[in-house]
């Protein structure tokens, strides 16, 4: 059997179905530890099936350390190794980033990561951005062969493409039921030859000939991770009757192809524009689909097929916001419905200083503050006014010439003063826009738009001549909390 091959990067080619490494975590549960031997040895059926791409992340339980040992004792071709680093909000060093690069390196028994994916927790908080850069230090040193990205929106994939940091895919959540990143994120990946890896594409076996015709599953009924997690997803989008819809159809095209439903389903996301590949999970060792997975190679849908399955997706309600926002804000579609089994806390981005007069500072610590008297922000009773605010973290320049990446990344920063003093982005009254050039004010006020639709706070645009001249964009923002 021929599998499907595609170059996610020079030198880097990789199977379009990847093999994915999150249920370790779940067969890890209550203190339990996977034998590594045994189960890596689980992991040669796929590779000798084609399928030689491996998914993984540092906190996939022993993930990383079962595909080390699959690589060394086990694999007899090649294989590739994706993993994640996904370090826990606050400040990060370069030795941190080094650390957690080396210890991956160690886990998989290699001497450099072919992808290593990066997760942000909050935007707000700019210093995600000294972990890309730290890792960009990394893959020049050749820790690492490529840097890809995972569960990124677009507007803050734009801030990374735009700052010249150098990823070559994006993995985000992409399935029949949550089709946000066929809109803009697609076309921002085309623009930029950034290819698309897709997670959830069965929506944790959901999509599948399983359920079928069956009855809803509650409670204690849903047994994996997975499923609880993918579960929210179709409650989120118009619930189980919506999804029995959909199933039928997709058994109908299944039937006529003598393929499966999860092939069909499959099938479409790979046929999607800027998708390199799905990734679909194995509980090595415990059950496997290898034979029905590599008949989806076979698989070629008609136009009648996809016109039959996007008339079958227009009865669903669409996953609300961008690619990665269900880590982000509510609804918090994951397993728990929040995030308490990824973090114990959100730090605030700046720290603050509180004042004899009732005002409390936030401050960012940079030179200018101090040089020129001012705040990052400053709150006083349920007021907070953020200062004019440029798109640099610390002394570097974000956003290159691109003034939606910019503006994005401004509102990043005026959002994370705010969060420090006990805000919310949703609490702005008012925003003032100074702009360098005036053919720039349709992407600015677009972007704009983006991050305050909803809100609408009172606004000004002018053009001014601004200091510094990569800047632009300044703007600043006022307030009102509890109100």
């Amino acid at each position: 059997m021929t599998t499907e091959r595609i170059d996610l990067a020079p030198g880097l080619n990789i199977s379009r179905v990847v093999t994915g490494l999150w249920q370790i975590a779940d067969l890890e549960r209550d203190g339990k530890t996977l034998d590594a031997r045994t189960t890596a040895a689980a992991m040669s059926a796929y590779a000798e099936a084609g399928l030689t791409s491996f998914d993984m992340a540092d906190h996939y339980g022993s993930a990383e350390v079962i595909a080390g040992t699959f690589r060394k004792e086990f694999a007899k071709t090649p294989a590739q190794f994706f993993t994640k680093w996904v370090p826990t909000p606050g400040p990060i060093s370069r030795n941190d980033v080094r650390h957690a690069v080396q210890l991956a390196l160690t886990r998989l028994q290699t001497e450099q990561i072919d992808l290593m994916q990066f997760h942000a927790w909050n935007y707000a908080d700019s210093r995600w951005l000294d972990c890309l850069f730290f890792l960009t230090e990394l893959k020049k040193e050749g820790l690492i062969g490529h840097l890809g990205l995972t569960n990124f929106d677009t507007a803050h994939l734009r801030i990374v493409l735009a700052s010249g940091i150098p990823v070559v895919a994006n993995q985000v959540c992409y399935s029949l039921l949550d089709q946000r990143a066929s809109g803009a994120m697609k076309d921002l990946c085309l623009e930029n030859e950034v290819q698309l890896l897709a997670f959830g594409t069965l929506a944790g076996g959901f999509l599948s000939n399983r359920w079928l015709n069956k009855p809803e599953p509650m409670g204690n009924a849903l047994k994996t991770w997975s499923e609880m997690k993918y579960k929210r997803f179709i409650d989120t989008s118009g619930g189980w009757s919506q999804l029995q819809g959909v199933l039928a159809v997709l058994n109908e095209i299944a039937v006529s192809h003598k393929t499966s439903i999860a092939n069909v389903a499959s099938r479409f996301i790979l046929d999607q524009p800027a998708v390199a590949a799905v990734i679909i999970g194995a509980r090595l060792g415990t059950s496997q689909h290898i034979e029905d997975t590599t008949s989806l190679f076979r698989l070629s849908l008609h136009p009648h097929d996809h016109a039959k399955i996007r008339e079958a997706l227009s009865t669903l309600t669409p996953i609300p916001g961008d690619c990665g926002d269900e880590y982000r804000r509510p609804p918090f579609l994951t397993a728990s419905g929040d995030l308490s089994h990824h973090l114990e806390s959100m730090p605030a981005p700046y720290p603050t200083l509180e004042g004899s007069d009732g005002q409390t500072k936030a401050l960012s610590g940079t030179v200018w503050e101090d040089l020129a008297g001012f705040s990052r922000a400053v709150r006083k009773g349920n007021r907070i006014l953020v200062s004019g605010t440029t798109a640099t973290h610390g002394m570097i320049d974000i956003g290159g010439q691109d003034p939606a990446a910019q503006t994005h990344f401004i509102i990043d920063k005026i959002e994370g003063a705010i969060q420090s003093l006990g805000g919310t982005l949703d609490n702005v009254v008012r925003t003032r826009i100074y702009i360098r050039n005036i053919n720039d004010w349709e992407p600015i006020a677009r972007a704009h738009g983006e991050r305050f639709k909803g809100i609408q706070p009172a606004n000004t645009m002018v053009k001014a001549e601004l200091i510094g001249s990569n800047y632009l964009l300044e703007m600043e923002a006022e307030a009102e909390v509890n109100r």
